[in-house]
């Protein structure tokens, strides 16, 4: 269960990636942020941004055009 969620929709990169990277910023450690984005390019996004700070992609959906990532800070 996510503790915060960040709506990104309709944000092109790299905005969804900067406005996640201020929210777990005032977040506790283990804390889940959920982000919801419409960029179709944000999967890989999402991935390079946990991959380079150290947080966790704990899961990656899609429905319809809205993709949803769930982010565990570390």
């Amino acid at each position: 269960m996510a503790h915060q969620t960040l709506d990104a929709k309709g944000l092109n990169c790299p905005l969804p990636i900067l406005r996640t990277k201020r929210a777990l910023n005032g977040m506790a450690p283990g804390q889940i942020l959920a982000v919801e984005a419409t960029d179709p390019g944000s999967a890989k996004d999402f991935e390079s941004f946990c991959t380079q700070t150290g947080n966790q992609l704990v899961r990656s959906t899609k429905s319809g055009t809205v993709f949803r990532y769930e982010i565990k800070k570390v």
